[in-house]
C-alpha cells in the first residue's frame, strides 16, 4: 500500500443521539465506533476537520487506518460513513479492527481503463455501461489493494465483462466468486450505440 493514514481519536463515554449531537455541536467532532476482533466495541470521537481532510483521498476508503487513542493504536478499516443529507457534515463513522494474520472482507473501488480506445467504443461505436463500481474482496490486510483495475481495451460490442474476467492482485479473492460460479456478476457491458450499427452488423450488411 502506498499511503499511510493516521487519525487521532479520543474515548467517549456518553452515547445516544443527544450525546452525539452535543459532541458535533460543541467540539466539532465526529462520533465513531470501533468494533470487531477479540476486543469490545469502543466509542470514540474524531476531529471533524481531520477526518474530512483524510476523506479527500479516495485511497482512505480502502486502506488500513491507524487510530491513535491515548497511548495505544488501533489498526482499522472504514466500514461505514454517515453523512448529513443536506450539509457537508460527517455524522458518524464505523471502523472495523483488522489483524495482520487474519483475512478481512471489504469493498474496494473498480478503476476502468482504456474505455475510449476499446474496440467496442473506438471501432464499433458502442458505449460502456458500468454494472458495478466496487467489488467485495477478501484478503490479508497487507494485500489490500487501493483499487481493482478493469482493462476494457479488448472489449467488443455485445460483450459482458464478468468478475471472473478481472485480474485480481495476488492474495486477493472475490467474495462473490467464493460462493460459486452462479455469483459471477457482470462488471461492465459494451452496448451497441442507439440507432447505430456495430462493425459486425455493417460487415454483414455489406455482404
Amino acid at each position: 500500500m502506498s499511503n499511510d493514514f493516521t487519525l487521532n481519536a479520543v474515548m467517549r463515554e456518553d452515547t445516544g443521539k443527544g450525546a452525539s449531537r452535543r459532541l458535533r455541536r460543541l467540539s466539532n467532532s465526529v462520533p465513531a465506533i470501533i468494533y470487531g476482533g477479540e476486543k469490545q466495541p469502543m466509542n470514540i470521537a474524531i476531529a471533524h476537520n481531520e477526518l474530512v481532510k483524510q476523506l479527500e483521498n479516495d485511497a482512505f476508503y480502502s486502506h488500513i487506518v491507524t487510530l491513535k487513542i491515548g497511548d495505544g493504536d488501533e489498526s482499522v478499516i472504514l466500514k461505514d460513513l454517515q453523512r448529513h443529507p443536506a450539509k457537508p457534515v460527517i455524522m458518524h463513522a464505523d471502523f472495523l479492527r483488522v489483524s495482520k494474520t487474519q483475512k478481512l472482507s471489504t469493498r474496494v473501488p473498480l478503476r476502468f481503463v482504456n474505455e475510449e480506445i476499446s474496440k467496442g467504443v473506438k471501432v464499433q461505436g458502442g458505449s460502456i455501461l458500468h454494472n458495478m463500481n466496487e467489488l467485495e474482496i477478501s484478503c490479508l490486510p497487507g494485500d489490500l489493494p487501493e483499487f481493482i483495475e478493469v482493462d476494457l481495451v479488448d472489449a467488443e460490442v455485445g460483450q459482458i465483462v464478468h468478475i471472473s474476467d478481472l485480474k485480481l492482485p495476488q492474495g486477493v479473492e472475490s467474495v462473490a466468486l467464493s460462493h460459486g460460479s452462479d455469483h459471477d456478476l457482470p462488471v461492465a457491458t459494451i452496448q451497441k450505440a442507439k440507432g447505430g450499427a456495430s462493425e459486425s452488423d455493417a460487415d454483414g450488411s455489406a455482404e
